[in-house]
Order: C-alpha cells, then sequence, then structure tokens
C-alpha cells in the first residue's frame, strides 16, 4: 500500500530532515548532507526510500543530480488525510463538552 511506504519512510529522524529541507527548495546530495552527520551511502539510501514512497523526485543537470520534494507524494498524503477530515470536527466537539463537563 502507498501510504505504507510514505509513512514509514517520513517516520524515520534523518529521512525528514531531509525532507523539511527539499521543502525549502531543490538540492544537491552534498548540500542535504550540510550540517548533518551522515556519509553519502547513508544519504544515498534514505534518499532511495523517499523516491520510493514518491517524496522526493530527482533531476539531472549533466552529471549532478538534484532532489526535489515530488508533488505527487504530497497529493497522496493530502488525500489519505482528506479521509479522515470528516471524523475531526466530530471528535473535537466531543472534546469540548467533555472539557465543559469536567470544568462544572
Amino acid at each position: 500500500m502507498i501510504e505504507n511506504d510514505l509513512f514509514k519512510a517520513l517516520a524515520d529522524p534523518t529521512r525528514r530532515t531531509i525532507f523539511e529541507k527539499l521543502a525549502h527548495g531543490s538540492m544537491n546530495a552534498s548540500d542535504l548532507r550540510q550540517g548533518m552527520t551522515i556519509s553519502q551511502p547513508a544519504m544515498s539510501q534514505h534518499l532511495a526510500v523517499l523516491r520510493k514512497a514518491r517524496l522526493v523526485r530527482e533531476e539531472r543537470q549533466g552529471r549532478f543530480v538534484n532532489y526535489q520534494v515530488d508533488p505527487e507524494g504530497l497529493a497522496l498524503i493530502a488525500g489519505w488525510l482528506a479521509k479522515y477530515r470528516a471524523y475531526w470536527p466530530a471528535r473535537i466537539d466531543a472534546l469540548k463538552d467533555l472539557l465543559k463537563d469536567m470544568d462544572q
């Protein structure tokens, strides 16, 4: 299931950091490693997991490879969240009622 790949990929703190860096713009693997204590092979593995989950895509420019957030992956996350959107208001209303009852 695609959602499993998405959430497995983002469950790792290093991959979340990489994803957050890419949310600010396209970067190559060397730029992504700045400020992180991670080897080049480990960065390549993390990027492969993010690509497989469709959260990141690569763009080759000559001999350089830049990575960027893949809008398709973001759409998958938004679609998954939308399934539960109708559930939230009822739960929030129930929580408000509970808290109101606790105050009395």
